[in-house]
């Protein structure tokens, strides 16, 4: 069966509005040892929370995104139900700008592929994660990410793990939504609280102004 057949079928079978959500981990050298473990917990308890949510399991999509010293699909899109968690290594440099504008370029794919389908879609999110520099520019991500927010194309959030470099966290964010800085090794809490807000989206209806649950529990700003 093609791509496009099976895309057919996916939606065919699946008809409901999606959620997209991509996962933009950094999988540098430096998120080594309790970290990384932490966070492959945090993305185990993302699923288990959504798929808790029958209708959210079928409207949000995730894809993830790693970044070392290079940029990597891990996930390319797909809904909750049939997402099977990776197992993330950390090695190498902190490729941040590169897969910032990888992110955006997968949800301007994917949005396409919502219209061609006649799907409705909520506001992609991208959930950035990283305890380093960036060894890349961030200059055109950053000017990218300012527009695509403008725009209404994206919802941008950036999560600071200890030893990230939050200037360069706060040039890449959007002025109305600054960078968090993650309570210790807070993966779970992050998680279940990005599963709660995917919960709230895709219970309302797309462009609906909503409220999302509190960062208090995994953020200390």
């Amino acid at each position: 069966m093609t791509h496009e057949m099976l895309e057919m079928v996916e939606f065919a079978e699946n008809p409901e509005p999606r959620c997209a959500c991509v996962l933009l981990l950094d999988t540098s050298s430096s998120m080594d040892g309790e970290k990384i473990h932490a966070l492959n917990q945090g993305v185990e308890a993302f699923k288990d929370a959504l798929l808790e949510d029958s209708l959210a399991s079928r409207r949000v999509e995730v894809a993830i995104i790693s970044f070392n010293s290079k940029v990597e699909l891990i996930q390319d899109f797909v809904t909750v139900d049939k997402f099977d968690p990776p197992t993330l290594i950390a090695q190498g440099r902190t490729e941040m700008g590169a897969a910032i504008l990888e992110a955006l370029r997968l949800i301007k794919l994917r949005k396409e592929t919502y219209k061609r389908h006649g799907t409705l879609y909520y506001r992609p999110w991208v959930l950035l994660i990283t305890d380093g520099e960036p060894t890349d520019s961030i200059d055109q991500a950053a000017k990218d990410v300012h527009k695509a927010e403008d725009d209404k194309e994206v919802v941008f959030f950036a999560v600071a793990v200890e030893g990230a470099d939050m200037e360069k966290l706060k040039k890449i964010a959007p002025n109305h939504r600054p960078p968090k800085r993650l309570k210790e090794l807070a993966f779970q809490e992050l998680f279940v609280w990005l599963s709660k807000s995917m919960q709230v989206i895709s219970r309302s209806a797309p462009d609906e102004q909503i409220t999302l649950p509190p960062t208090d529990g995994w953020s200390v700003i």
